[in-house]
């Protein structure tokens, strides 16, 4: 398949899917596998193109990390309570995903774990919808310190491809009492130094193929750019979504992407 027209089609996943509770990671291994072109070779490309969908978390929402950074100066305790938050929620990614990096890295070759992880998250987020309380929680900073722990705890789960980061945190949240648009705002918001955590990492392991591999600097610009704009355009859509809607429709999705994955890896 041409070079360019990867990257485009990988550019729309990435940025189709970062933020929303149905796996990037996921679709993106189901995408190799699908349309048949070499995942080692695109590894690289996944791994920078991530970084134009955290490039549109900062700018949709540039105006709260400029009010965060300015209450950090003056000392205002709602702005150090955000960080705290914020910190306290992705440090067990960090200790969890270096201690476990190589047994993850060997679940990313294998498209079926993907299917059977779509499939278990949306009965999970069907279950969670239906049986969650009336949420209390307003306001990242307002979240008490053991549910954020908590809350980061459950991000670990999509370490697994195919459980999707943002769905376990929004749904984690959620359970915990955080109410639908905090708890998708908290996500994007942790999505920031956890994906620039995994990012950083896995381009210092693979910063030879940078210069040498088989996918230019062209074909990774396009793919920056394309998850940049489709992820803005995804993350305002969302959270008008889920403020009407839910999260049934995507958890429908995940067990229908899963089972047409299982058909297909099958030959069925």
């Amino acid at each position: 398949m041409e070079t360019l027209l990867v990257a485009v089609l990988l550019g729309i996943v990435e940025g189709l899917t970062e933020f929303l509770p149905v796996s990037s990671t996921g679709h993106l291994v189901l995408a190799s596998a699908l349309l048949g072109y070499d995942a080692q070779t695109w590894a690289t490309f996944n791994i920078v193109i991530q970084l134009g969908a955290i490039l549109a978390v900062i700018v949709l929402y540039w105006r709260t990390f400029w009010a965060v950074a300015q209450g950090l100066l003056r000392g205002e305790p709602t702005s150090w309570r955000f960080l705290r938050n914020i910190v306290a929620a992705f440090i067990p990614a960090a200790v969890i995903g270096l201690a476990l990096h190589h047994q993850i890295e060997a679940l990313l070759g294998k498209p079926e774990v993907v299917a059977v992880a779509l499939v278990v998250g949306g009965v999970a987020i069907l279950v969670i919808e239906r049986l969650v309380k009336r949420a209390s929680i307003v306001g990242v900073a307002d979240i008490p310190l053991p549910r954020v722990v908590g809350i980061g705890l459950i991000q670990c789960l999509a370490m697994v491809p195919g459980v999707s980061r943002s769905g376990a945190t929004i749904l984690g949240a959620l359970s915990l009492g955080v109410e639908r648009r905090t708890a998708a705002e908290f996500s994007f918001f942790l999505a920031v130094p956890t994906m620039l955590g995994a990012t950083s990492l896995e381009l210092l392991k693979n910063r030879d193929a940078l210069t040498t591999g088989a996918v230019g600097w062209d074909a990774i610009a396009v793919g920056f750019v394309v998850s940049f704009l489709v992820a803005i355009v995804v993350i305002r859509g969302f959270v008008a979504i889920i403020s009407r809607r839910g999260f049934a429709p995507f958890a429908w999705y995940r067990i229908a992407a899963g089972l047409a994955a299982l058909l297909w890896l099958h030959g069925l």
